[in-house]
């Protein structure tokens, strides 16, 4: 039948604890938390044993600690984390014809048409067999004509596992399970469908989407149409992009360090904020300096995997220092973040509390929502909103 797609999603089960296990098989079978040692800190991942307890991701590592005393805390390894993340990365794209990395442990792959050559849940199943047998990891897959209903069944098919649901079946499927299983209910939605008395999707599905619009505003219709396994999102073509940096060419040479170290501050978050975004991190850091006779220097810095401004900032603040040693008039300086990875803010907060990632977290929505620097350090204000351009088209 015409219109119809096959999509498949996949996701590593317990990814970071599953990659310490391959490191190290004493961890198997024993319940491991993944993420800050501190009581301040968070759970970035935690095994399927200590899940049996309550345990979470995002959970204060306290909360944590008190609910599995027995279980092992791994601060964690990102750049070990990222080199599994392209083994299956690779393995995937020499293997389908259109793939979507959604994160470093979560892909969706698009098998719309190969039904009349293959068979999609065949390709699929050998796709799934061939990560395990090469990688060492565990992985669990859901497909199904969208990427929600993949998705949920990626969820139902855990650990380590398969779900296939047929065309047709997608209502009846979701229906009998808990509202937190469709993506993009959080908790603060769910708590506000609790109160209404929805727990089921099935209720969902029976409610009225315009009831639902006027509860949650555009994304009431969304959540009616997940609810309802409807979702005509495409899948994304895989690129990664290497680098990310931005230049300001100032209008008149400048020699005010106070000035220019505020413009770098300026830069920094901005980029920093693209890369929370994006779902990015980075791993190198550049400075560069262009002085008034065109003379360019440029100084970089490999570091932890990050986006965290607490940490890139003072890093470029102390690269500039470095690198500002002929003290005549600058006419350019830019910030350049490279070896890129995908892997979201909060996941590589190894040694960072819940604070902070809240704060992170508030800043960001904020900024997109009503623009750049909208709320951002005090003496990044002294550039001024539109000083520079935060990308300058230099997004490679």
């Amino acid at each position: 039948m015409q219109g119809r797609r096959s999509i498949v999603h996949m996701d590593l089960d317990s990814f970071f604890v599953s990659v310490e296990r391959l490191y190290d098989s004493r961890l198997n079978g024993k319940p491991i938390l993944i993420g800050g040692s501190g009581d301040r800190g968070v759970v970035a991942s935690c095994s399927y044993e200590a899940r049996k307890f309550g345990v979470h991701s995002a959970m204060p590592m306290r909360t944590a600690r008190q609910l599995c005393p027995e279980a092992l805390i791994i601060r964690g390894d990102f750049e070990k984390y990222s080199q599994k993340s392209h083994e299956v990365t690779a393995i995937i794209q020499e293997d389908v014809p259109l793939f979507e990395k959604s994160s470093i442990d979560e892909f969706y792959i698009d098998y719309t048409g190969m039904d009349r050559f293959f068979g999609c849940a065949k390709m699929a199943h050998q796709l799934r067999q061939r990560i395990i047998k090469e990688t060492g990891l565990p992985i669990s897959l859901g497909l199904s004509e969208n990427k929600t209903v993949s998705k949920v069944a990626t969820g139902e098919a855990k650990p380590n596992n398969e779900k296939e649901i047929l065309y047709g079946e997608e209502k009846p499927f979701l229906a009998p399970l808990s509202i937190r299983k469709i993506p993009m209910i959080g908790e603060k939605t769910s708590q506000t469908l609790y109160n209404m008395g929805v727990r089921k999707v099935h209720t969902l599905q029976a409610m009225p989407s315009e009831l639902l619009e006027a509860t949650f505003g555009k994304n009431g219709n969304m959540i009616w149409e997940k609810a309802n396994g409807i979702d005509p999102s495409l899948v994304i073509p895989y690129s990664e992009a290497k680098s990310i940096s931005t230049e300001n060419t100032f209008e008149q040479d400048t020699i005010d360090v106070r000035m220019l170290e505020a413009t770098l501050v300026a830069m920094t978050e901005q980029i920093a904020s693209k890369l929370r975004q994006k779902g990015q991190l980075t791993a190198c850091v550049s400075v560069k300096i262009r002085y008034s006779d065109f003379d360019t220097h440029t100084m970089q810095r490999k570091i932890p995997y990050t986006s965290a401004d607490h940490t890139l900032i003072p890093l470029v603040k102390e690269l500039f220092r470095k690198l500002y040693n002929r003290r005549i008039l600058i006419r350019l300086i830019g910030v350049r973040f490279s070896s890129l990875v995908y892997g979201n803010y909060q996941i590589n907060l190894f040694e960072d509390t819940q604070e902070q990632i809240n704060l992170y977290q508030a800043l960001d929505k904020l900024n997109i929502k009503y623009g750049d620097k909208t709320v951002c350090r005090a003496v990044g204000m002294q550039v001024g909103r539109r000083r520079f351009n935060p990308f300058n088209g230099r997004e490679m």
